[in-house]
């Protein structure tokens, strides 16, 4: 007997927030998953913040370089992206690109960013490995993805984990939900038909990182195609998939 697929929910991603946070590994990773949903957030008056654990310094193929150099660019390129979608407040952990693990101690810095943003909805990385995907499975990703999840369960809502944050003023707070991205799972779906220009345009902002802009604005465009039939949105529509984690 076959499986049966889990139906996928297309979402208006404003419906019953007012501010979200996406946390990923690097620059770019919320341009490539997820920023036609923040371009539909946004424009709907949600405010949505980004948290960025390494600046990409690992990224790209210039040699000629330093990594403080590169780390420089690309914080400077994603500002640049954000500003294409209306997202004004971006935070830079500055980890090591290609070194991020789940420490205690990133889940402390992720713990203090929620508690500080206190937002309706957390964005994040899959912890899962995709092997029909591997590119979206990259070491940085997962670790952060896991470290996020910690984060929003037990630790940012626990008074008890890591009580220096109760020092600095930051109470406990429990976020009520919670979007992965990259997952080989979707189970909600955002239309972003009408904010498709707005992502490429972000994605085209890290100049380091793409090669071919007609190439990849093509595969972009595919790929979320791609989504929106499996999600039962007929042609030409567009959309972004997500796991949704019931956090409460």
């Amino acid at each position: 007997m076959s499986k049966k697929k889990p139906s996928i929910e297309i979402v208006n991603p404003a419906e019953g927030i007012s501010s979200a946070l996406v946390i990923c590994a690097h620059p770019d990773d919320v341009d490539f998953g997820a920023v036609g949903t923040v371009a539909e957030m946004t424009r709907r008056g949600i405010t949505v913040t980004y948290c960025f654990v390494t600046s990409g310094d690992a990224g790209g193929s210039d040699r000629t370089t330093s990594n403080v150099q590169r780390a420089a660019v690309r914080e400077a390129e994603q500002t640049a992206a954000a500003s294409k979608v209306g997202v004004e407040h971006l935070i830079f952990l500055r980890h090591a690109d290609g070194t991020v693990q789940a420490t205690l101690g990133l889940r402390r810095e992720l713990s203090r960013v929620i508690r500080r943003i206190r937002p309706d909805r957390v964005i994040a990385p899959s912890p899962v490995r995709n092997l029909d995907s591997i590119y979206a499975s990259h070491p940085d990703h997962l670790a952060t993805g896991e470290a996020t999840i910690a984060a929003v369960y037990p630790d940012a809502r626990n008074p008890f984990a890591f009580t220096e944050l109760l020092d600095e003023g930051l109470e406990p707070y429990t976020v009520p939900e919670m979007w992965l991205m990259a997952s080989s799972e979707i189970t909600v779906a955002v239309d972003i038909t009408l904010s498709i220009d707005a992502k490429i345009a972000a994605l085209l902002s890290h100049e380091s990182q793409i090669t071919d802009p007609g190439d990849t604005s093509a595969m972009v465009r595919q790929w979320n195609r791609s989504i929106a039939k499996t999600a039962g949105l007929k042609k030409p529509r567009l959309a972004e998939g997500f796991r949704r984690v019931n956090t409460r």
